[in-house]
């Protein structure tokens, strides 16, 4: 192993991870070694066999004795099977001495977090001795398997974590020095262009480019000249770029727009053809700049993968990120990594450059008031943990705040903000709930997305703004995919509108809840509240900050706390996106007072989409599971494009000339197709699903959403039809609001791109 591939590993100090106190010796040759072949690196998904070889410690291995090899909870390669042995993933044992083995894998509860994921071998019928050796073959070839398929994540040291249970008592040792891979990207498939949102003119931005694989990751098998070219010009933008080969991003820094406009650019091969193009940024005077941030995912110390070291790099050089926090599970934290996370932050914070902020997750179970997240103004501030669940030191337990009110109550005089939001646990804000500190609820991230969050404090009289996460957990915050398991969303960003790119500004921007949320696409949003007489806009929630200050105002933006003597207001809508916008939803409540949309009905065309959407319920079940097809009653499919089809190995295909089948998930977010049918409105839509079906003729799909409703948690079928193709990116509108007396009026929008991304401003809380 190098000294590069040493820094690549996750520091075992650094990890909460509890192992059997009771252990038979110290001395490790009493447990014996392991070692795996072949080493090196092995790309994404590829199909590989790997041979593990135990070789039995001083104490020998007694019968019923057993080794486990252990596999991080969050990689999401193939799942061990030792019962095909002609299908993926077949998995055999064998001893040098022909003792009989039994094994069995378990993808949940045999090893404890964060390697739940375990293959048990165990001795039957005999005994081992000093020396005797187990071979293991993991994607067993040898009777027709394909092989071990990987993961779909990059991670430079991928453990085969193994422990011994060497006397036969149920308590297992770790084996020193953990065998490991290297999992490389795969060739490229797409190229990605990525600018900021918002900016004055003549103020510094930076342009990122780098080539993903299928499944994300940043390759470096990538090499090419191109062309940059921009629709405004761009000081320092260089006219050509050579990308070579080895780098997985490129960014060029310290460039500026001197006029308004809205900037994008074109990434063009050397055939001239369209390899890319950014998102678009918008240059124009005003108080704010837009920042983009991804403040919410663990690493490897923890649940996740790759070092805390890694997941900074990444979000700064490989998401372009402006800012980022880490945020461990709280249980999982022990003081040497916390110590450790603050130094990073430190390290990587850079004002004007990239803003850090030191945080964790208190991830308490939803019965104590569920998952918040907890931010800092500065490093060296004390870690309020909900337990000790997997941390053998005591000596700060009771530092602990076991519910969320306890946690409230510890973070009075702390300069933090927290956000709620909905992972493994979902947060109960109605349980508690402190509004001084908790700014903003995370209504989307790679577990889904929950707009119920937010809009449940609406009737309990929460001011909350929206902000969107990855809660990424394979190393890749800020372009975090959903890979083949666990997760079923691409992971959000949020946007953060401020003066200046620091950790003062951030603080005053969250307060204020001047923000919006994305799935993970970077757009341009602009929402005003304007009155026609002089309204009074306050500093902070004045039902928290009584003496808070406050001023006459005719205009507020997206968050802002306003009380109007006026029965009406007039909504001002702004949205510039990367992709043709389908609809911008224009909200009081819950309720949507109008939708906009860049075409008339007039402008449909032979294009059909059908979307499924929704979850089981709010807890950590709550991927729904759609298998099924639709057929358009012998009307010829001449093309179909698919919309948030993030797993790849699902099947998702056309099938005959006139039907689509589909394996698919949703976890409160949505996926689907478009197709682009023969006929106009001649013909049948048949939509059989195992959660329902329903049957239509074409001509009465149009404009307006046709729903099948399945249960659940908003879980349905959604048809309607679309232009043969929308050009329209740009949306300005303004909407009169009628003020409903006697409560908040909270005035927000949703806006939904074609691409099958969303984005959500945070409300303006309007009141008589």
């Amino acid at each position: 192993m190098t000294d590069n591939d040493k820094d690549n590993l996750v520091d075992s100090n650094l990890v909460g991870e509890v192992w059997t106190t009771a252990q038979p010796g110290e001395d490790p040759v009493l447990y014996g070694h392991v070692d795996i072949s072949p080493k090196g690196k092995f790309p994404i998904r590829s199909l590989q066999t790997f041979h593990m070889t135990y070789t039995v410690g001083r104490f020998g291995l007694d019968d019923t004795g057993a080794i486990r090899v252990m596999l991080r909870a969050m990689g999401d390669g193939g799942g061990l099977q030792t019962n095909d042995p002609t299908g993926y993933n077949y998995t055999t044992a064998t001893t040098s001495s022909g003792v009989p083995l039994l094994l069995e894998y378990s993808r949940y509860g045999a090893s404890p977090r964060p390697r739940w994921k375990t293959l048990t071998i165990r001795v039957s019928g005999g005994f081992l001795r000093e020396g005797d050796t187990i071979e293991i073959v993991l994607g067993d070839t040898s009777k027709g398997s394909p092989g071990l398929r990987l993961q779909s994540m990059v991670e430079a040291n991928y453990e085969f974590k193994v422990a011994a249970d060497v006397c036969a008592v149920g308590h297992y040792t770790p084996i020193p020095n953990t065998p490991n891979i290297n999992i490389v990207p795969a060739e490229p498939a797409l190229w990605r262009a990525v600018l900021p949102s918002l900016r004055r003119p003549g103020e510094h931005f930076s342009f990122g480019l780098k080539a993903e694989d299928k499944w994300g990751n940043p390759s470096d098998k990538a090499q090419a000249k191109f062309t940059l070219e921009a629709n405004l010009p761009v000081n320092e933008l260089p006219d050509e770029v050579n990308y070579p080969l080895g780098r997985r991003s490129m960014l060029f820094e310290g460039l500026s727009v001197d006029e308004p406009g809205t900037l994008r650019i074109t990434v063009r091969d050397e055939g001239g053809n369209e390899v890319a193009q950014s998102h678009p940024l918008v240059i124009e005077d005003g108080p704010h700049s837009g920042y983009w941030g991804d403040m919410h995912g663990q690493s490897g110390e923890s649940i996740g993968i790759g070092t805390s070291r890694d997941y900074f790099n990444f979000g700064r050089n490989m998401a372009f990120l402006d800012a980022i926090s880490h945020q461990a599970n709280d249980f999982q934290i022990n003081n040497a990594f916390w110590a450790f996370l603050n130094e990073l932050t430190a390290e990587y914070h850079e004002d004007g450059r990239f803003v850090t902020f030191p945080g964790y997750e208190w991830s308490g179970n939803t019965a104590v008031g569920g998952d918040r997240n907890v931010y800092f103004r500065t490093e060296g501030r004390p870690i309020y943990r909900s337990s000790h669940a997997l941390l053998t030191d005591r000596s700060d337990l009771d530092m602990d705040a076991n519910d969320a009110k306890a946690l409230f109550e510890r973070l009075v005089d702390e300069d933090c903000v927290v956000y709620a939001h909905v992972g493994g646990r979902y947060a109960d804000i109605a349980f508690a709930h402190d509004g001084t500190k908790e700014t903003a609820m995370e209504i989307h991230s790679a577990w889904g997305t929950f707009e119920w969050l937010l809009t449940d404090g609406f009737p309990l009289g929460y001011r909350n703004g929206v902000v969107c996460n990855s809660d990424g957990h394979k190393g890749r915050p800020g372009a975090s995919y959903p890979g083949v398991s666990t997760f079923g969303a691409y992971g959000g960003l949020t946007c953060f509108l401020t003066e200046e790119l620091t950790r003062d500004s951030f603080f005053d921007c969250l307060r204020r809840r001047h923000h919006y949320g994305t799935t993970g696409t970077r757009m341009h949003l602009d929402v005003k509240a304007r009155f026609s007489e002089p309204a009074i806009l306050f500093d902070r929630d004045p039902n928290l900050f009584p003496d808070t200050a406050s001023q006459p105002s005719r205009e507020v933006m997206m968050g802002d706390i306003v009380q109007t003597s006026g029965d009406t207001v007039s909504l001002s809508v702004r949205t510039v996106t990367q992709a043709p916008i389908e609809r911008i939803e224009v909200r009081n409540g819950t309720e949507v007072i109008e939708t906009l949309r860049g075409y008339t009905e007039q402008d449909l065309g032979r294009r059909v989409r059908v979307l499924w959407s929704g979850a089981e319920y709010r807890g950590r079940g709550r991927d729904t599971n759609w298998k099924g097809k639709v057929s358009f009653g012998g009307v010829n499919i001449r093309r179909f494009e698919k919309v948030n089809a993030w797993n790849h190995d699902r099947l998702f295909e056309q099938q005959g000339q006139d039907t689509i089948v589909f394996d698919a998930i949703s976890t409160g977010n949505f996926g689907g197709f478009d197709a682009w049918l023969d006929a106009d409105k001649s013909g049948e839509l048949s939509v059989a699903t195992n959660l329902g079906g329903m049957t239509l003729p074409l001509d009465e799909i149009g404009f307006d959403d046709v729903v099948m409703e399945a249960g659940g948690l908003g879980r349905r079928i959604t048809a309607f039809r679309l232009p043969e193709e929308n050009t329209c990116r740009e949306i300005t509108a303004e909407v009169e609001i009628p003020i409903a007396a006697g409560r908040d009026n909270p005035l927000w929008i949703c806006v939904t791109t074609e691409d099958g991304f969303q984005a959500w401003s945070s409300p303006i809380y309007v009141f008589q």
